[in-house]
């Protein structure tokens, strides 16, 4: 793969960059237009959606950092985005551009101080793994293989200016309207900012595999403070094959369920008990090991649930709860769904838009097993999801609703389904987190 000799740091150059990738997306919508007169609206829409993807992505894995991050977030939304977009946009999990090994150098002397073989009794200058915030390099010190993690330059500096640009495709891509808004733009760039914060990631990484050691089939690597700063972060180095990659071929149904239930597990045991959650489950996050086991990494983006939302959203999984039409709409209003200045018809719509939805989400909370491989389960949730994204209604009201503690929540349930779901994990155990 190519490498990046260099990273637009500065609010000038990154917008810049913004900038002429626009242009190419408009060239795109003019050949569009085009498209239509000679074939159909359909095949047209297709190719433009392909352009459109490649181009912005292609842009963006230049900028990297919270731009490409937010692509990265958006490939989780498979049932919002076309699926050309899905496809370009999840390379952004483990698959982009790395840094030169010349700017690698430069980059670890910068954060540390020091060259890398002055840390290292070995170091490979060329990455083995990039994503949107930093790369992974090969080193061994004392015996040990370890996985190093480097943080791309400007990164932590750009992130507010970075979601500045960003916040106008997102605010009409999700129906986001009026003040409220920067509520949740404010929660991205926390988040964000925390996982530039490798010092706050070692701290965060050392807590839940302690915590979630006692856990069957799941695994963490070690870590090492003295190899580490603010923007260089060392642990082991696992072998293994990412999540995805395994679910391609696999066929063996008993360790799809046993690194199923382990992967539910994990994500129960941390909601329910630590309540703080790993919010960002993506397929470059996992690794299989050769004993079919599952390996957890990357704890940057952590998310901590106030009990002020925790209770209100788990009695809305509870069937009987959905059901109660009073007792729904008043939890309705404690997680900022329903507002207390909505019209009669924002009251109505929105209420049977979150009985829809919840309703069938919460279907395997509501049994003791749950079959993840279940294709018309899945494939109802993303008939849900295209029917209201193409709602007219929707549009015309204010789309912002809900509590910020809803954009990371969502997007780690999220993220786990697709996961399960790729696993084709069957028979799971809800509520064996109950017994860890």
């Amino acid at each position: 793969m190519k490498t990046i000799d260099k990273i637009p740091t500065s609010k000038i150059q990154r917008a810049t960059k913004l900038v002429s990738t626009g242009a190419k997306v408009g060239v795109n919508y003019l050949k569009y237009y085009g498209d239509k007169i000679v074939n159909t609206e359909e095949e047209a829409k297709e190719r433009l959606n392909k352009n459109n993807a490649t181009d912005i992505y292609d842009g963006l894995k230049q900028l990297k950092g919270s731009a490409l991050k937010v692509a990265q977030m958006l490939s989780m939304e498979k049932s919002i985005l076309p699926q050309a977009y899905v496809e370009k946009f999840s390379l952004a999990q483990f698959s982009v551009p790395p840094l030169s090994p010349p700017l690698v150098i430069k980059t670890f002397r910068k954060y540390f101080g020091k060259h890398p073989n002055d840390l290292f009794d070995t170091f490979n200058a060329t990455s083995v793994n990039a994503a949107s915030i930093g790369q992974v390099h090969i080193a061994t010190k004392n015996g040990k293989k370890l996985a190093v993690k480097i943080q791309y330059p400007g990164v932590a500096e750009s992130i507010a200016s970075d979601l500045a640009m960003v916040k106008p495709i997102a605010m009409s891509m999700f129906n986001i309207k009026g003040k409220d808004s920067d509520k949740y733009f404010k929660e991205v760039e926390n988040k964000l900012t925390e996982e530039t914060n490798y010092v706050l990631e070692m701290k965060q990484s050392k807590e839940i595999s302690l915590a979630c050691s006692h856990i069957s089939n799941l695994l963490f690597p070690g870590y090492y403070e003295e190899l580490s700063s603010e923007r260089i972060l060392t642990m082991d180095y696992m072998k293994g094959e990412h999540l995805s990659e395994f679910t391609a071929y696999n066929t063996n149904q008993v360790i799809s369920n046993k690194l199923g239930q382990a992967l539910w597990d994990f994500y129960m045991f941390q909601i329910h008990n630590l309540k703080k959650v790993h919010a960002d489950p993506h397929p470059g996050n996992f690794l299989v090991n050769e004993e079919g086991q599952l390996i957890a990494l990357d704890f940057g983006c952590m998310k901590s649930i106030p009990m002020e939302f925790y209770t209100p959203y788990f009695e809305l999984a509870k069937e009987e709860n959905i059901n109660n039409k009073n007792y729904f709409v008043s939890k309705l209003y404690e997680l900022e769904i329903l507002k207390e200045e909505d019209s009669e018809e924002e009251l109505a719509f929105f209420t049977e838009m979150f009985y829809d939805m919840l309703s069938l989400f919460t279907q395997p909370f509501q049994q003791e097993t749950f079959d993840f491989s279940d294709a018309e389960f899945f494939g109802k949730i993303a008939e849900l999801g295209e029917r209201y994204s193409k709602s007219t209604d929707l549009k015309k009201m204010n789309g912002n609703r809900g509590s910020k503690h809803f954009i990371y929540i969502n997007r780690t349930f999220f993220g786990l389904y697709n996961l399960m779901f790729d696993l084709k994990a069957q028979n799971i155990k809800i509520n064996n987190y109950l017994h860890l």
